[in-house]
């Protein structure tokens, strides 16, 4: 800030010179006291000037409405939405978000720091403001191939960068009670450059929990029960309340949040599709629910601004107040958070749920072209079994915890797998895609459901190799073929044809299109999944086979390296026996 605009802001705020904008008759939200406080609203130079009677060269009327600050989502993964940075703001702004902070985790263990760079480029093109943390797990673990290793060194320019926070959720927990060397070295990288450190504990509690916060982490969006909420906000962690796509922890959550600890309580989405987004909302959502759980309206807003705000020391939002910026957002009510106007540094940005401005594209090209699959073919997908008997992933209805299983199969004249459509057992591969090693690792699946055909990804937590499953070895080769061709993304093979596919050609993680395409796309291939492969209806089709590789979460996952106990955190043999 000048001194010019400085002086211009006091006048302004005196009543001695009219505002550039004011938005009259509405019902302020204080945040700071939890009290509605009727008057002007007046902005000059994207800054809030003050709350009272104000005239300005451009007027706005509220109607009444209740505004409030713009809402910030603590804790996001873009890439988990399918679509980009500039596709992500046009999406989430009219539902009242003005801030996200996101990490990149996905498309860092993809692309390495060049991933990180493109998503800060491409996000300098959306009014939203979006916030980064570098990603703390890159590799997730030592156990498979991702795109990049990044270590403590490499962290040390980009957590300096102005728009990065700090160290993005601190997955490896062990590590940090065990006082890894690694680890504690990158804490030490956020220390030192006196950035923030977010935090994932799942089930981690007593002095386990203590050490994990020691280190000076600031938040957790992992807790599922109230006891987790309580024991983490007594360590003086802020709890990020988790509504997404995926995972819906916020209601559960809700029953823990009183009006002595809600100040620490902030509101995240961790993934959000399109689908949700268009049908539910962002922020807003979460909003409803808190109301409808008996939270207090304002409570509810505090968690999506002024709580957000000084947990990630964003000293310039959260509040309608002189001096801060003016990120507003007009309600009908305080119950359904109906949004009808968004405002980001003074500008209406959104009315009516649309996005007012053009959505501009950055150049995708440095993050394009990352499928580097040497050698694959349908040789790699035959087995040569020693045994009929052999381990088994099992999936577990409604989640992505797997079952360690034993189950007898048929074998063919070369000791290689028989589908049976009456057992359920299908082979589930993952073919290495960063690095050209030529790695392929064949596993066996039952509870996918699938009848006919193969289903292939890109998407694959935590690194992102290719993924595929199927009931026969050439309908898997096509299926990985042909994602190899469109640079990643999801493939639906039936037969000798393609029947369903959607692109993404940025990292292989998300698309260069819109949310509503890719919506629709998601639609179609549920729909073909269900109808034509048989897919059981139960089963999310992509997001279930997605964290089939996430070998942080048990019994049993497969990576390019080979079917993995997570219990006894090592690899075992196809064969039981």
């Amino acid at each position: 800030m000048t001194k010019e605009i400085l002086k211009k802001l006091v006048d302004v705020a005196a009543g001695r010179v009219p505002a550039d904008l004011v938005i009259k008759n509405c019902k302020v939200v204080d945040v700071y006291s939890s009290k509605i406080i009727e008057g002007d609203i007046a902005v000059v130079e994207g800054l809030i000037a003050g709350i009272g009677s104000y005239q300005g060269k451009e007027t706005i009327d509220g109607c009444g409405k209740y505004a409030t600050p713009g809402f910030i989502d603590s804790h996001i993964h873009i890439e988990s939405s399918y679509v980009s940075p500039e596709e992500i703001g046009r999406l989430l702004v009219p539902h009242g978000g003005t801030c996200i902070i996101a990490d990149p985790h996905e498309i860092v263990n993809v692309c390495g720091i060049n991933g990180l760079d493109y998503m800060m480029e491409a996000a300098k093109n959306t009014v939203l403001d979006i916030k980064y943390m570098i990603p703390s797990c890159v590799p997730c673990t030592p156990f498979e191939n991702a795109g990049a290793i990044i270590n403590a060194k490499e962290m040390k320019e980009p957590i300096l960068r102005d728009n990065v926070l700090g160290l993005g959720e601190l997955m490896n927990f062990p590590g940090v009670v065990a006082a890894d060397s690694d680890i504690l070295d990158k804490v030490m990288v956020a220390k030192e450059s006196n950035k923030l450190i977010d935090g994932h504990s799942p089930s981690l509690f007593g002095n386990n929990l203590n050490a994990y916060a020691s280190v000076g982490v600031r938040t957790d969006h992992e807790c599922a029960t109230v006891e987790d909420l309580e024991d983490r906000i007594s360590r003086g962690i802020y709890v990020l309340l988790r509504q997404g796509s995926a995972c819906h922890d916020l209601r559960n959550l809700l029953k823990g949040v009183t009006k002595e600890n809600s100040r620490r309580c902030l509101l995240c989405s961790d993934d959000r599709q399109p689908k949700t987004i268009l049908e539910l909302g962002h922020l807003d959502n979460h909003l409803q629910i808190c109301v409808e759980e008996g939270i207090d309206p304002i409570t509810a807003i505090q968690m999506a601004t002024i709580n957000a705000a000084e947990c990630f020391r964003l000293n310039d939002r959260g509040a309608i107040a002189p001096g801060l910026r003016a990120d507003i957002v007009l309600l009908e009510d305080l119950k359904d958070f109906k949004v009808t106007n968004v405002f980001i540094e003074g500008k209406e940005v959104a009315r009516d749920g649309k996005y007012l401005l053009e959505t501009k594209k950055y150049d995708t090209s440095s993050v394009r072209g990352s499928m580097h699959v040497k050698d694959f073919s349908i040789e790699k997908l035959k087995l040569n079994l020693k045994s009929n008997k052999v381990h088994i992933i099992d999936i577990l209805p409604g989640g992505v915890v797997t079952k360690k299983s034993v189950a007898e199969i048929t074998l063919d004249e070369n000791n290689d797998f028989v589908f049976e459509e009456e057992k359920d057992i299908v082979k589930v591969a993952v073919i290495e895609r960063h690095k050209n090693t030529g790695n392929v690792a064949v596993g066996f699946l039952r509870g996918y459901g699938i009848k006919k055909g193969a289903v292939a990804l890109s998407v694959a937590h935590d690194s992102h190799n290719i993924i595929v499953v199927g009931t026969s070895n050439e309908e898997m080769t096509l299926a990985v073929e042909k994602l190899i061709e469109q640079e990643g993304g999801v493939i639906l093979v039936k037969g000798n044809e393609v029947i369903e596919s959607m692109p993404m050609p940025i990292a292989g993680l998300m698309s260069d299109q819109t949310g509503e395409w890719v919506d629709k796309k998601l639609t179609s291939l549920h729909e073909k999944a269900y109808k034509e492969l048989g897919i059981h209806g139960n089963v999310e089709p992509v997001m279930t086979l997605c964290f089939m590789s996430l070998i942080v979460i048990p019994e049993i996952k497969i990576t390019d390296r080979g079917l993995f106990d997570v219990l006894k955190f090592d690899f075992i043999s196809l064969e039981a026996e």
